[in-house]
């Protein structure tokens, strides 16, 4: 009998969690009047930031590259709920897109308060096959995008400056990291490397834009089943690869059986 909680492009692949079996907590409406932009929210951990941040009373800026109907999906979505909401279409790794995404999202919503700067890819290789063009786009959009990205709140933030009437800080911003900024991850140097660089970034500018009162954290996220790493938990041998990551314990009896 097939599990119904199994993905549907290959029945032997591990189930899906079961959802309906978490706790849900009830969101506060905190962020009102505070306007969020997040990059990449169209799948993923994106989408499910922007409805979030929508729940918790923010109007949102649904950025997206492709697939603009799944973006147009999280707007109805955010719509529903009350809250206003765009799609703007922008890469991440171009400087004249993000500085007209954010023009764009100012001039909807006349500020932001909230940046999520969430948008990444991988594009796997061996170290010694990885071409000069899977490099370079994966720092380009995971590294260089969340350069282009927080220097843009940034330079709102410091614009506008504290509204205290909304909120004690002048802006926040949170950049999407991953645990592959401590992890090391063979066959993902390119990855690897930039979400290292995310979290010195982040902590940088943390420093620096704190005496102007914008908040800058980052989130690393574990293995989590999303559009972006489907081929490494989609079948039995690729799930059990991941676990090893996972747990320290298979790791090293991984390595004494080499």
């Amino acid at each position: 009998m097939t599990d119904p909680a199994a993905d549907p492009r290959d029945p032997t692949a591990p189930a899906l969690p079961d959802s309906s079996r978490l706790p849900r907590a009830p969101y506060h409406p905190v962020l009102t009047g505070q306007p969020a932009l997040v990059t990449g929210a169209n799948s993923g951990i994106g989408k499910a930031v922007a409805l979030g941040l929508a729940q918790a009373g923010a109007d949102v800026v649904v950025n997206y590259v492709v697939q603009p109907e799944a973006a147009d999906e999280v707007v109805r979505e955010i719509k529903a709920m009350g809250r206003r909401a765009v799609a703007v279409q922008a890469d991440v790794s171009k400087e004249d897109e993000v500085e007209r995404m954010f023009a764009a999202a100012v001039k909807q919503f006349g500020t932001l308060h909230i940046v999520v700067s969430n948008a990444g890819l991988q594009r796997d290789a061996a170290f010694d096959e990885m071409t000069l063009a899977q490099w370079e786009t994966v720092i380009g959009v995971n590294l260089t995008g969340q350069f282009l990205c927080t220097r843009a709140a940034a330079r709102e933030f410091k614009r506008r400056g504290v509204v205290p009437s909304v909120s004690q800080a002048a802006g926040k911003i949170i950049c999407m990291s991953s645990v592959h900024q401590v992890i090391p991850w063979a066959g993902h140097a390119n990855y690897a490397a930039s979400k290292g660089g995310v979290d010195m970034l982040m902590r940088s500018i943390a420093q620096e834009l704190a005496p102007h009162f914008i908040r800058v954290n980052s989130i690393a996220p574990g293995a989590i089943r999303t559009p972006i790493n489907t081929a490494a938990w989609n079948t039995p041998a690729a799930y059990a690869g991941l676990m090893t990551l996972a747990h320290p314990i298979q790791r090293a009896e991984v390595h004494s059986a080499s």
